[in-house]
Order: C-alpha cells, then sequence, then structure tokens
C-alpha cells in the first residue's frame, strides 16, 4: 500500500507546500519511502533500540549534540530530522559542500531568535567534515550556549576531520552499514509501495542486496528501475540482473586480430610447458613487427598469473629480462626475452595466486565495506581507542612458533580459503607450512 504524501522540509526546516498526487508519484521510491517515525528506522538498532543512546536521551529529555558517524545511505539525516521532531526541536538543515560563512551566520542568527521565543533549534549539517577548522570553530558557542543542538553527519573518521574543540562538545554515534535483514526489509517496503513484486527470482534478490553494499538508498535506486520494468516480466536471475544494472566492459578493438592470436598462441604455449612452440610464436611477434615491449609486459603477466608462487624467481626474472631489453635494444636485447620464454615455459606452474586474488576481489565486492575487527586496527586517537580499537591485538612474533593464529577477516563474515598452493615446485613446501598454521588455528579455536 502506498503512503499518503506528507511534505518535506525544506533547506531550513519550514515546510514545503504539500505535493499534488502526481508529484508524489514523481518523487524517487528513496524519498517516498524516507521514515516517518524513528521506529520506522532499520539497521540502527544499537542507538535507537529500547536501550539505545539516542531513546536514552529522548526518554530523558536531555538530547546532547551528536556527531553521526557512517557509511552513506543508512539513515543518518533521516535520523537527525526525526530527533528533532521527537525533542520538539525546529530542525534547520546545512550542507557543508554547499554552505558558507554567510549561511552559517544566518541559520545561527535565526536559532537565537527562535530561543529567545522559547523554541529550540535542532541544525543538522551534513558533510561537516568538509567545513575547515575554522569554520568548525565557528559551532563552538553555539553549542557552549544551548543556542542550536548540533548534528553532524561525516563519512569520514571523526578523529582526524574534526576539530578536538568540537569533539570534545559533542556525542560520536557510530552508524552501521545496513545488514542483509535490513536491506531486505527495505525491499519488502519497496514492494509495497509500488504496489508490486520485484521481479527477481530469491537469487538475484540476494544479489541485488550484495550490490547495495549496505546503502539502503542505492538499494532503493536500484529496486526502482527494476520496478519499471513492464508487467509481466520474468524474474531475472543473477547474470540478466547485472547486465541490467550495470555496464558492461567495453569490448576490444579487432582491427589487429592477428597480434592478439599470436600472444594468445605465445601464453598458451608456455602455459603447455612447449618452450619449442612457445620460441615460434616468439619469433613470428617479432618478425612480424611487434613491440618487444609489449611481449616483455605479457610474459612479467604470465610469470605472475600462470607460473606464480611455483617457481617465486620467474617473476624478478622477468623484471630483469625487460630491463635488460631496455637496456641493450634490439636485436640484443630479445636474446634475454628468447631466455625468459624458455624460462618459463619449463618452469613448474601454478595459478593458485591468480585464482586466490580472483576469489579475493569476488568476495571484496559481495562483502562490500565490513570493518576489519577492532583487534587488528590501531587506535591513534583517543576516541578510536574507547571503541575499543587495537583492543585484544596479539603480537605473532612473541607467540609460540611465531604464529598467534588470531582471526583477521571481518566479524560479520565466515572464513573462507582463496589460496590453495599446489604440490608443484616451491609452492610443496609452502603447502606443508599452511597446513601446519591452520592446524595451529584449530587448535587455538579448541581453547
Amino acid at each position: 500500500m502506498a503512503r499518503s504524501p506528507a511534505p518535506a522540509p525544506d533547506l531550513f526546516g519550514d515546510p514545503a507546500p504539500t505535493a499534488t498526487p502526481a508529484e508524489e508519484a514523481a518523487r524517487p521510491l528513496a524519498d517516498r519511502l524516507r521514515p516517518r517515525t524513528l521506529d520506522e528506522v532499520v539497521g540502527q538498532d544499537h542507538m535507537l533500540g529500547a536501550e539505545g543512546a539516542l531513546s536514552r536521551m529522548l526518554a530523558r529529555g536531555s538530547l546532547a549534540s551528536l556527531i553521526l558517524w557512517g557509511p552513506p545511505g543508512v539513515g543518518k539525516t533521516t535520523i537527525a530530522r526525526l530527533l528533532a521532531e521527537a525533542a520538539g526541536l525546529r530542525f534547520t538543515a546545512l550542507s557543508a559542500v554547499f554552505s558558507g560563512v554567510a549561511d552559517l551566520k544566518r541559520a545561527f542568527d535565526e536559532a537565537r531568535a527562535r530561543k529567545s521565543n522559547g523554541q529550540g533549534t535542532l541544525l543538522f549539517v551534513d558533510e561537516i567534515h568538509r567545513f575547515n577548522r575554522a569554520q568548525q570553530d565557528g559551532f563552538l558557542p553555539v553549542v557552549e550556549d544551548g543556542t542550536v543542538t548540533l548534528v553532524g553527519a561525516t563519512t569520514e573518521n571523526p578523529s582526524f576531520a574534526l576539530n578536538g574543540a568540537l569533539l570534545s562538545r559533542c556525542q560520536v554515534l557510530v552508524l552501521k552499514r545496513l545488514d542483509d535483514a535490513a536491506l531486505d526489509l527495505l525491499l519488502a517496503r519497496a514492494e509495497a509501495e509500488t504496489g508490486r513484486a520485484l521481479p527477481l527470482r530469491p537469487e538475484a534478490r540476494a544479489t541485488l542486496r550484495a550490490m547495495a553494499d549496505g546503502d539502503g538508498r542505492y538499494l532503493l535506486n536500484m529496486a526502482e528501475q527494476l520496478s519499471a520494468l513492464p508487467d509481466g516480466t520474468a524474474p531475472l536471475d543473477t547474470a540478466a540482473l547485472s547486465a541490467l544494472l550495470a555496464k558492461r566492459a567495453a569490448l576490444y578493438d579487432k582491427d589487429r586480430e592477428e597480434h592478439y592470436n599470436l600472444i594468445s598462441a605465445l601464453h598458451k604455449s608456455m602455459r603447455g610447458s612447449d618452450p619449442d612452440a612457445a620460441l615460434y610464436w616468439f619469433a613470428r611477434m617479432l618478425t612480424g613487427g611487434e613491440d618487444p615491449r609489449y611481449i616483455a609486459r605479457r610474459l612479467t603477466r604470465f610469470a605472475a598469473e600462470d607460473v606464480g608462487m611455483a617457481d617465486p624467481r620467474a617473476l624478478p626474472l622477468a623484471i630483469a629480462a625487460w630491463e635488460t631489453f631496455e637496456r641493450m635494444g634490439s636485436p640484443e636485447g630479445e636474446l634475454a626475452l628468447a631466455q625468459l620464454v624458455v624460462h618459463l615455459a619449463t618452469a613448474p606452474k601454478s595459478n593458485a595466486v591468480y585464482a586466490a586474488f580472483g576469489a579475493a576481489m569476488r568476495a571484496a565486492k559481495e562483502t562490500g565495506s565490513l570493518m576489519p575487527p577492532k583487534h587488528i586496527v590501531n587506535a591513534p586517537t583517543k576516541l578510536m581507542g574507547e571503541l575499543g580499537y587495537g583492543s585484544g591485538y596479539e603480537y605473532d612474533h612473541d607467540a609460540e612458533e611465531g604464529f598467534s593464529g588470531q582471526d583477521y577477516f571481518p566479524e560479520e563474515m565466515r572464513r573462507p580459503v582463496f589460496y590453495r598452493p599446489t604440490d608443484r615446485g616451491a609452492e610443496a613446501a609452502i603447502a606443508e607450512r599452511m597446513a601446519r598454521w591452520d592446524q595451529l588455528r584449530r587448535k587455538r579455536r579448541r581453547g
């Protein structure tokens, strides 16, 4: 069921005229679904739940000046607006991106006038970290004398982005990126608002949430695109969803097809451990007028991608052969590249690092902006120390066998395995070490 239209305040908190049905329908979905009460805010129960910091402030009737620190699309602006309503304060909004000294002076003067008439002001400053230090100092007197209750929003670490004097007068509250349950709730609200289910298969629905990376506004913008698809659209799978919402990578220029055919033949001959065929295709490229520097780049890539940790010498040898060519030029320097071709073709092969890196990149995209566990994050400021950064870290050099076995993945993420060394070449010894470390890690977990 669609919500009834509600006027949104303008920049300085004045109600906007009531929207017509056509104007209401034209508003972005994310705007139409903006929460009307604090109970409707999703994903921030640690602040807005029964025992949350903001809930306790409102219950006491003493709302402090705040810095809301969190990623985009988690509700900072909405929370500030609803706090003003719950506390009986006039909501005034500024953006540090678009506002200057004149805007600040106007906001302060209006707040003083309201204060003299018994009306308090909640001054919301978006992107507050973008104000310079002198502008931040301008907030100090009006915060101290109660002219305004300041609520600043920032995506940057307040310890580094804000003046210490301003921080000391505000309470910093950390907003969380929206988790999967919160994002799914937003999708359900979107479907209720539009009156139709999103045309997605279950796995594509999960992919859509992952693409949002904890950003509710971005999720709703994507949902709005999907809701605009014609009625009767078959449910999309993950591939179809990705094709619809993301740009495809540009194709290679086909004007020099032979160039790509020959470099592919060279690459696959080396991967197949055939030095004779590799030398043939290398020679074909040179006689065809190929730039040896291009071949050197591709050989260096092969050393990392296809030989990898099975022969860790391959990558520095590739760089050495490339440098030799740069110093000697053609044709003498081409012999160094030929030697590299033979070395790479006859070396033990492993693409374990290549596969591990690809898996890690996919995991990074799927998990988004999860924070590192606090015990491995340094705490150079008092605030970060109070938030538990660095607490519980164990120095591996002091541990038995030089291995603490601590978990270094985000707390919300199950430990994956990306790198699986082969039993070929130097990787065989690496596999043995990793197996020993895994044994120690399991032993630590058992306690």
